[in-house]
């Protein structure tokens, strides 16, 4: 869903960012992402909270950004989510700009590959869901945001 949230903010205010991975319970299908995703951006519009939501065989990785009240009540909630366990923040960090301003909660659907992935492939997904270190995750959430915004602008 595309907003404006950006636009009403105060230069005053602190921004935060915020990249967490969670692991379904149960798997979501169609209509129960659908849902999440309703719930989500209506709540995220509330709260003044833009970012992205990928999910990709049972893992979630969500990236949250807005006022540092907001997202760490956003995050309290979720962390409370039955639907989800093993809620690991990747990056928690002040910023001075969105990168989601447009998306109160944007997604992409993305695929699970069937096949074994060709030697010294990187995927971004695991990296981030692997969180080894700080390095490589800041890698992996900025190389997301760009496929993100990438795939988006189609």
């Amino acid at each position: 869903m595309q907003t404006n949230i950006a636009s009403t903010e105060t230069r005053t205010e602190t921004l935060k960012s915020l990249v967490y991975s969670s692991v379904a319970v149960a798997p979501f299908n169609d209509a129960e992402l659908d849902a999440l995703l309703l719930q989500a951006r209506a709540r995220n519009e509330a709260l003044g909270v833009t970012g992205m939501l990928s999910y990709r065989g049972g893992s979630f990785i969500q990236f949250l950004e807005g006022s540092e009240e907001h997202v760490a009540e956003l995050m309290a909630d979720i962390e409370a989510d039955p639907r989800h366990t093993d809620v690991r923040i990747l990056i928690d960090e002040r910023i001075s700009e969105r990168q989601f301003s447009s998306w109160t909660m944007g997604y992409q659907r993305m695929r699970t590959t069937e096949t074994p992935v060709p030697a010294g492939f990187r995927d971004t997904f695991t990296d981030l869901e692997q969180g080894a270190d700080d390095v490589i995750t800041a890698r992996a959430a900025s190389e997301l945001t760009f496929w993100f915004k990438v795939r988006s602008a189609r």
